[in-house]
């Protein structure tokens, strides 16, 4: 599927309680579907609407990798202030508590990822999951800058096969971010973020067995209550909503690449009653299956 007939989400949910004064959006000051395989825009787009200054929010189902060209400023990543420079990356994951307050005529490129999308790319043995994990400053390399360019230039073109190498492309930034965060974090962490970085890898192996947060908790010998606390820590949510977040991924991800009947999708991902596997998809993200799909089919 080629340029806007991809439509992914609205991932306009409502942010945990603890959270409750930040604001959840798909691209910051935004509420609509983001309405493409990825999203490419320069730094100065959007921040000189805001004064230069972006609120710390978060992103329920989006990844986001930011690149300083030039100018500067600081980002507040999950609480912390982090000086900005010219070539540097800013690593935001899914979920993340994020602002920033760029030096006026800052240049550079946010390339905003779905999660739908990341899942695709990201083979659980490689382990880059693990390090994209982590809302981080880096530094920038000509390859990374180089490739940033590429998808910015594909992005604002309609060129067959656009789609494709978006896709291809924006994996490949992902992969070099990646590396960048795994030199700098030299392996280390703490246990509660060993915890959570656990957890993840459970919820991708076992998400279709629909296992219930006491079941992730008890596989990772902790109480529901404590995954809970590591949860909200990381991302902001609890276990409960993150393990919701990926069967909806899943199911939107049939939805788009497959044919299936939706009755055979809900089947799929372990719902007794399609019905209510409609019902959920919808409360979840404001539209049922099929409305999704249709959407889909009205676009292209």
């Amino acid at each position: 599927m080629e340029g806007s007939a991809f439509i992914l989400y609205n991932s306009n949910m409502p942010p945990a309680p603890s959270t409750s004064a930040i604001k959840v959006y798909n691209l910051f000051g935004e509420s609509g579907d983001l309405p493409d395989v990825v999203h490419c825009e320069t730094i100065a787009s959007r921040s000189v609407l805001h004064d230069w200054t972006l609120a710390v929010h978060r992103h329920a189902r989006l990844h986001q990798v930011l690149l300083i060209e030039r100018g500067g400023g600081e980002a507040t990543l999950d609480g912390r202030i982090v000086p900005l420079k010219p070539m540097q990356i800013v690593n935001v994951p899914v979920g993340h508590v994020h602002g920033f307050r760029f030096v006026p005529d800052t240049q550079g490129w946010v390339l905003t990822i779905a999660a739908e999308i990341l899942d695709e790319a990201l083979l659980a043995s490689e382990g880059l999951r693990a390090a994209l994990s982590q809302s981080a400053v880096v530094r920038g390399t000509p390859q990374i800058r180089t490739t940033m360019k590429q998808i910015f230039a594909e992005h604002a073109a309609r060129n067959f096969g656009r789609a494709h190498v978006l896709r291809a492309l924006s994996a490949a930034v992902i992969g070099l971010v990646a590396r960048e965060l795994a030199g700098t974090s030299g392996g280390g962490g703490s246990a509660d973020s060993d915890l959570f970085r656990r957890f993840e890898a459970l919820l991708e192996a076992h998400h279709l067995e629909r296992w219930s947060v006491a079941d992730y908790a008890g596989a990772l010998s902790v109480t529901p209550t404590h995954l809970n606390r590591i949860t909200r820590t990381a991302t902001g949510d609890t276990a409960s909503h993150l393990i919701l977040n990926r069967l909806i991924r899943e199911a939107r991800r049939n939805l788009v690449y497959t044919n299936l009947p939706v009755s055979t999708i809900a089947y799929a991902l372990g719902f007794e009653d399609p019905a209510y596997f409609s019902r959920v998809y919808a409360a979840a993200t404001g539209r049922s299956p099929r409305a999704f799909r249709a959407q889909l089919h009205s676009d292209e």
